[in-house]
């Protein structure tokens, strides 16, 4: 596939998998607009990848904000007239018993993780559908959902959640999507070496095996250009292969599995109870 003259948009590109996202699109030929909240990472991102594709640029702003999700597609399809790959990637963590949060910080993630998603693609699906009518190719919805979605850690439902929402928006596209000209890949990391970790303070949570993100950056470039649906990272990794089976045949097997290894204790429930009794809600 010739990226040299594609416009690829990338969400939460400051670092991580988004960085090495934007680098590798870059780097095969394709303008990129990179966008995340942090501007100086931003900028560095962007000046390397214009050393591969001169007109990349990128946008600062907030992607759990619905004005700026749709203005990101809206200024870039005013600057470059197209857009070809959406990948929505931008993500925040939430690695905290349910006990600590509040439906405010519950619906922060859900803006960022998912909804941002819903908003960037909504707004681009129609150029999309008019750039496949004018012979210039449709384009590629690339959703960067997690594993998590498939086994839930303890302390993660929230995050598991945006990103199932996510999974399962993607998978129905698929058919909604069909006879359009418009491919949509699922992409589901598994334990990637990313700054979240840094943000993780529990001595029980995931202290494994991290895998680089360019492996991911690189399974994205791919599923494009093969047009695969859905793809895992890393591919044919034992561990995970084996939880995502367990979870379909023996799902009560994974859930005693998860809580051994990071258990819920009894002093968070009784906390949660006592602030109950003095009329406070969860993350109150």
């Amino acid at each position: 596939m010739d990226f040299r003259e594609k416009v690829a948009v990338v969400t939460g590109a400051s670092s991580g998998i988004g960085r090495a996202t934007a680098l590798t699109l870059a780097h095969a030929g394709a303008t990129v607009v990179a966008t995340a909240r942090r501007e100086a990472l931003l900028r560095q991102v962007t000046e390397s990848c214009r050393e591969y594709a001169k007109d990349s640029d990128y946008r600062v702003g907030d992607i759990g904000e619905k004005d700026f999700a749709e203005g990101l597609i809206a200024q870039t399809l005013e600057q470059f007239g197209r857009i070809d790959i959406l990948v929505n990637n931008a993500a925040m963590p939430m690695h905290r018993p349910i006990y600590n949060i509040s439906a405010h910080d519950a619906e922060d993630v859900m803006r960022t993780n998912f909804l941002s998603c819903l908003w960037t693609s909504f707004a681009a699906i129609p150029h999309m559908l008019l750039q496949g009518d004018a012979g210039k190719g449709s384009g590629y919805i690339v959703n960067v959902s997690s594993f998590a979605a498939i086994v839930p850690p303890t302390h993660e439902s929230v995050y598991a959640a945006s990103k199932g929402a996510m999974s399962s928006f993607t998978r129905g596209l698929w058919n909604d999507l069909a006879g359009s000209g418009i491919h949509c890949v699922l992409v589901i990391p598994g334990p990637i070496d990313t700054e979240i970790w840094d943000k993780v303070d529990d001595q029980n949570a995931y202290r494994g095996k991290l895998f680089p993100a360019q492996l991911v950056a690189d399974e994205i470039v791919s599923a494009i250009e093969q047009r695969r649906c859905e793809v895992t990272v890393p591919r044919r990794n034992p561990q995970l292969a084996a939880a995502r089976l367990l979870s379909v045949l023996l799902p009560s097997v994974v859930r005693k599995g998860v809580a051994k290894m990071n258990p819920v204790t009894a002093t968070m429930r009784d906390d949660a109870r006592e602030r109950a009794r003095a009329g406070l809600g969860l993350g109150e």
